[in-house]
């Protein structure tokens, strides 16, 4: 009973009790929404109503899995595990923006400006990429660059209003979320700039050049191309910044206690700055997964409402890096197998009821324990040693 319970109080039992929560009351909105359900009641026959729901339940999640994981109906090994990469391509993005805002949450800092910060960096790579003339390979190394340079100046920008002015970052980056998304716009709408001469009065913005591209891992068989190295080599580094590097135990230290850490000696103000900076690059990599490996132009709703996915997906991995990646894979999940509950009759909007009401468990810890009779989280000294760590290495010789 000893090692149940010390599983139990694990932050990773409670995420766990979260996604099968949100899952039930998915669950509970295909039942009773189910038109077999709804014909038995009208028809006063229980049996029919209640074999109706449950089969909606089982037909809806059936078609997630054929959707997202493995097509068993499909013909041919390639149609069959299409699914699952189209998961792995949706997810790329989402991960990379989880990864960014987590840094955020980790020092103190509520970045909700993921949208904004994509849509920067996408202006500044479209243009690269579009616009300049460079052998491949050089050319798609700066598009990528200039991508997350792109991203993270903006983010950057935040950061020093917060630490000169005291800004609350909250309001800022909702602001500069309305100004990245339209000045993008009027670049796309206006001839001469970025607009693609073919789109008409529609503003959209010409595809990448070829030598520009993200290179195709599988031409002509699935859509994963060469962002997914890119989400890979992001997840490495948000691991070593924030778990082996020292800034990344400055950057905790600041988010545990701001007051404590300046008494240290640590610049609050600059750690700000560049905790803004590394936030938004990882938002960046994310536009570059979104973007640089189109064959077609697209519009301003080229970020999918992935900034603010990303704050789903990072409170689900709970700042750890694999954790974050995990939850990036199930919300391409629900991207990926969204369209294939819908061909069954389930209304597509089950999937953002199934995420909010995640969100809803995992933002509410007390909730949770409760519904599941979970014990409380074990407390562990490793925030006090890393404090103490940091005082140490602060303080004068």
């Amino acid at each position: 009973m000893t090692i149940i319970r010390e599983i139990l109080s694990t932050s990773g039992a409670r995420i766990f009790a979260a996604i099968v929560a949100g899952f039930v009351i998915g669950s509970l909105f295909i039942f009773f929404s189910a038109e077999d359900f709804i014909d038995g009641v009208v028809a006063g026959e229980a049996g029919q109503a209640v074999a109706g729901g449950f089969g909606a339940i089982s037909d809806g999640y059936a078609a997630l899995f054929r959707g997202s994981i493995l097509n068993l109906r499909a013909e041919g090994v390639a149609d069959t595990l299409k699914p699952i990469t189209e998961t792995i391509r949706f997810a790329g993005p989402l991960i990379a923006a989880g990864l960014g805002i987590s840094l955020g949450f980790r020092v103190g800092l509520f970045n909700i400006g993921g949208n904004g910060q994509m849509m920067f960096g996408i202006l500044w790579g479209t243009f690269v990429s579009t616009r300049m003339e460079l052998p491949f390979g050089v050319h798609v190394l700066v598009a990528v660059l200039a991508t997350i340079l792109g991203s993270a100046m903006l983010g950057a920008l935040v950061g020093y209003f917060k630490a000169r002015t005291g800004a609350h970052e909250v309001i800022l980056t909702i602001m500069l979320n309305y100004i990245s998304i339209y000045l993008f716009t009027w670049f796309i709408r206006t001839p001469g700039l970025l607009k693609d001469p073919e789109s008409g009065g529609n503003p959209k913005a010409e595809a990448p050049l070829e030598t520009a591209r993200l290179p195709q891992l599988f031409p002509e068989t699935y859509s994963l191309h060469a962002g997914l190295f890119l989400v890979i080599a992001a997840v490495w580094f948000y691991w070593w910044l924030m778990e082996r590097s020292t800034i990344g135990y400055r950057f905790r230290m600041v988010g545990h206690n701001p007051h404590a850490a300046r008494s240290a000696g640590i610049n609050v103000g600059r750690t700000y700055v560049a905790a803004m900076f590394a936030s938004a690059a990882l938002v960046g990599v994310g536009a570059a997964h979104q973007t640089l490996g189109l064959q077609t132009g697209f519009t301003q709703s080229i970020h999918a409402g992935i900034g603010f996915d990303g704050i789903t997906v990072a409170l689900l991995g709970g700042g750890n890096a694999i954790g974050i990646a995990l939850a990036g894979l199930l919300f391409g999940a629900f991207k990926a197998g969204g369209p294939q509950m819908q061909i069954m009759g389930i209304s597509p909007e089950v999937l953002g009821i199934i995420q909010g009401a995640i969100v809803l468990f995992i933002a509410a810890p007390p909730l949770i324990r409760a519904v599941f009779r979970l014990p409380a989280l074990k407390q562990t000294p490793a925030l006090d040693r890393l404090r103490a760590r940091i005082l140490r290495e602060e303080a004068p010789q």
